[in-house]
């Protein structure tokens, strides 16, 4: 995205706030038009003031300098207040607008931006965009108000000497130009490093006990070092960059200076300019650098602000999953139907799957092993859309899923996943995730047929009790049986299990392994088998490899078969045999 399309595009969400950046704008445009007030009062006091007897009241000088400072000081702060309610606002508008995409972006796009780049865009250059919008819009209105009224007074008190301050303009803009350019090509590969350094805290942080474990401190603070030196260098050059700017332009208005001192001199000779003329003239224009010196310096944050635009809008234009569907108004029997199933992950030569046809019975449990890589996680993740298919298609009851609106489809499934996620909340609120009214009373009960009870009954509040961030303040059996009991609340006709009881020792597995049992009565269930117990009571086993179905059959079908599954069970479970 053009940095003109961005721009366009953040004034256009500036739109609904019109009204209160309207009374910004007069706030700024009042300060600006007390700008030349200041140097009108220099030549009346030195003209009429100090050269002769009083031709005005003395308490009039007083009542005129506190009545602009009262102006300036209310129309500032008017400015200020109103500047950052906009700012707060759009900020809080931006974040939920990417937030909310982030809900509802296909788990593909996951895959193609880092955490470290989502969190970057969110918390961090949507800041720079309002500080731009801050900075940027008061140096144009206010700053641009206050050099044009400056010049206006300027050329009525003396015209011959405000051409030599116009002149000096375009050399001014030739070094903002100059200093743009550069900086737009900092900008972008500074947003890139700030990007890779926030990922590397996000993993550290997530990493610990790996980190601790395999000995990675060395290693991940050698990584750290590295960014934050490239980081620093690229601040340096950006400060650099905005900071010769400065100099550069005073350089230029001091040959303005010393010019319009030597023609104001000779008119001095010939009587055509008074003391205070003079005096009025180099205030107002020494008064006219520092909006200029603002004008100057709007080019930093004016270019990140832009840059960071493309970021901010690419995530909030991120595609989101499908939308469209009709919505399932009954619980569905649970039946499922691969026809022709193909998938292909992106920049993957080899497909995941290739030509799956299987058929699922309504409450028919399945088990699905194979060799890792065989595609067994692909195919369970295919059922709820996680990922459309390539080619082929699913149907649940007859009805292809991919006519059916995502969030009917997935209100009929419950998942539960070796890799477990919990969220930083209370024990019960995990257990109801997605449930706009929580039932205790069916909490509790799910908590017991997980096996939870001698969990819950040791903790300080119960079920109230808050378990930290991905459940760290648990085991890793116990975050299991809290992720089973999520899946028995949620009592969906479809329930996928990938690996559910990795995590568990043999006591809680067979405890756990009970209520599962219980709960895939009458459910259609797919199972990525890990354990021995699992793959035997399931009505089917189908196995996976390279992709596509090598053998479909019970556990002592398979067996007599001799075939891949029964080389599998003989190297993999011949332990748990013994």
């Amino acid at each position: 995205m053009s940095l003109k399309k961005n721009f366009s595009r953040i004034t256009t969400m500036l739109a609904p706030y019109k009204g209160r950046l309207g009374l910004a704008l007069t706030g700024m445009a009042l300060t600006a038009a007390t700008e030349p007030t200041l140097a009108g009062l220099m030549k009346l006091l030195l003209d009429k003031g100090f050269s002769g007897p009083l031709t005005f009241s003395l308490w009039l000088v007083p009542l005129f300098v506190i009545g602009i400072f009262v102006i300036r000081g209310i129309s500032t702060f008017t400015t200020s207040y109103m500047m950052a309610w906009v700012t707060s606002k759009l900020m809080m508008d931006m974040r939920k607008k990417m937030f909310a995409r982030l809900l509802n972006v296909p788990l593909g796009f996951y895959t193609e931006n880092s955490v470290g780049k989502v969190i970057n865009a969110m918390m961090i250059e949507v800041q720079q965009i309002l500080e731009m919008i801050n900075s940027v819009l008061v140096a144009l209105i206010r700053d641009s108000l206050t050099v044009i009224g400056l010049l206006a007074y300027l050329l009525w008190l003396n015209w011959r000497l405000t051409i030599v301050t116009i002149v000096m303009i375009p050399f001014v803009a030739l070094v903002v130009r100059l200093t743009a350019q550069r900086l737009k090509r900092l900008i972008a590969q500074f947003q890139e490093i700030n990007a890779e350094i926030t990922q590397v805290i996000e993993e550290t942080t997530r990493a610990q006990q790996v980190i601790k474990v395999f000995g990675g401190q060395d290693y991940e603070m050698r990584r750290f070092e590295q960014r934050s030196t490239r980081l620093r260098g690229f601040m340096i050059r950006m400060s650099s960059t905005m900071a010769t700017t400065m100099p550069i332009t005073q350089i230029i208005t001091s040959f303005a200076i010393s010019v319009i001192i030597i023609i104001a001199l000779a008119q001095a000779s010939e009587g055509q300019v008074t003391v205070g003329d003079f005096a009025s003239f180099i205030t107002a224009m020494l008064m006219i650098l520092t909006p200029l010196k603002h004008l100057a310096a709007v080019n930093g944050p004016l270019q990140r602000g832009l840059a960071a635009g493309d970021s901010v809008f690419g995530l909030i234009d991120a595609d989101p999953e499908r939308r469209d569907g009709q919505t399932l108004t009954d619980r569905a029997s649970g039946k499922l139907e691969f026809i022709d199933v193909s998938y292909a992950y992106a920049e993957q030569t080899q497909p995941a799957l290739s030509h799956i046809n299987l058929s699922i019975a309504p409450g028919e449990t399945v088990a699905l092993v194979g060799m890792s890589g065989g595609g067994k996680s692909t195919l369970v993740n295919l059922v709820p859309e996680f990922y459309p298919v390539t080619a082929g298609e699913i149907r649940l009851d007859g009805t292809p899923i991919s006519h059916i609106a995502l969030p009917s489809l997935r209100a009929q499934m419950a998942m539960v996943s070796q890799n477990v996620v919990l969220f930083d909340d209370t024990i019960a609120a995990n257990i109801a995730y997605g449930d706009a009214n929580p039932d205790h009373e069916r909490i509790t009960q799910a908590a017991q047929a997980a096996h939870l009870n001698d969990v819950i009954a040791a903790l300080p509040h119960g079920l109230d009790t808050f378990i930290g961030d991905n459940g760290m303040r648990l085991s890793g059996g116990q975050r299991q049986r809290l992720a089973i009991a999520r899946a028995i609340y949620k009592d969906a006709p479809i329930l996928i299990l990938d690996e559910a009881t990795s995590a568990l020792d043999t006591e809680s597995e067979r405890a756990v392994q009970a209520a599962l049992d219980q709960l895939m009565q009458g459910r259609t269930t797919l199972v990525i088998a890990h354990r021995l117990s699992t793959i035997e009571k399931a009505d089917r086993i189908v196995v996976l490899a390279a992709g596509q179905i090598a053998e479909i059959g019970t556990h002592t079908e398979l067996l007599a078969a001799n075939g891949v599954y029964a080389h599998l069970y003989h190297l993999q479970f011949s332990k748990e045999l013994a």
